[in-house]
């Protein structure tokens, strides 16, 4: 499924002329690239909700810059002058039950908070998240950028949450106190505190979202490690297009598997059974027994 997003501003001509025909349901369109008619039609797919929120205020977001410092990217403020966050969910019907699956997730302005550390670790002598920074770990690979740190060397904050799988942020590398940051990527930060890099912009981090449908642990499978065996069996089900379970290469062209039942299940070649060779001496001998039986019956 290929998904091409643009967020546009709330006087936009598009989002204006559905404003106007007090359509909400265009609105929910635009912003879900049509994601929930997809959900729907799914087997064994109920409760598709999405929580429709208000656009936020410009104010709001030039105070945020001002205190964190940073400059949000374009996409990313066109997106919260549409919608003050984002939030879908739906769940799958098992066993007659519906569980709770899919979670597509945006925080708010007010809740795009920095990344802190808990409460329970705020004591002066306990290890903090700084602690963790290593070179070896800056050392980036040639295919993607440096790694962020957990120091002042990096602003992070908290796009999602991913209900406690992880977490998707919002990075700031390389900043400079007292100085404006400007570019900023998105990374998943998992739960044993590895970074992994997912996009450049957040736009294309809305893409893979959506394309993902909010599967749990979808993050994972930008990582060494990959989703657990349960979440690619809902992802087999739910998402067979761009699922590793896909029975197509890239190219288009099936797996076959080329099995010749004759030379697998071919028994082994029977050895011709050699002739027994019936001595001359014995054979004369049995005929001169025989005779002898004979003149003794009669």
């Amino acid at each position: 499924m290929r998904c091409i997003i643009k967020f546009s501003k709330r006087n936009n001509t598009v989002m204006g002329e559905v404003m106007n025909g007090d359509s909400m349901k265009g609105v929910v369109d635009l912003l879900t690239l049509g994601i929930t008619r997809i959900l729907e039609s799914r087997p064994g797919v109920t409760d598709v909700k999405f929580v429709e929120k208000e656009p936020a205020e410009r104010h709001v977001i030039l105070s945020w810059e001002l205190k964190h410092c940073c400059i949000l990217p374009e996409d990313l403020r066109d997106f919260y002058l549409t919608t003050d966050g984002f939030q879908l969910t739906w769940s799958a019907r098992f066993d007659g039950q519906p569980v709770p699956l899919g979670s597509m997730v945006i925080n708010s302005v007010c809740a795009l908070s920095p990344l802190c550390e808990s409460p329970l670790y705020s004591l002066p002598s306990a290890p903090t998240l700084a602690d963790l920074d290593s070179e070896s770990d800056s050392e980036g690979v040639e295919s993607q950028p440096v790694k962020p740190h957990f120091d002042s060397r990096s602003r992070i904050f908290e796009l999602d949450a991913c209900n406690g799988n992880g977490k998707v942020c919002l990075v700031y590398r390389n900043v400079k106190p007292r100085l404006v940051a400007q570019q900023c990527e998105v990374w998943f930060l998992d739960r044993a505190l590895y970074w992994h890099f997912l996009t450049e912009s957040f736009t294309a981090y809305y893409r893979l979202m959506v394309t993902h449908l909010g599967l749990p642990e979808w993050q994972y499978r930008f990582t060494k490690h990959g989703p657990s065996p349960q979440t690619k069996q809902w992802s087999c089900l739910y998402r067979p297009i761009t699922s590793s379970c896909d029975p197509h290469t890239d190219q288009g062209e099936p797996f076959l598997n080329k099995l010749d039942p004759n030379r697998a299940f071919r028994g082994k070649a029977k050895l011709p059974t050699p002739k027994k060779k019936i001595a001359t001496q014995s054979t004369g001998a049995q005929r001169g027994r025989n005779v002898g039986a004979s003149a003794a019956r009669k």
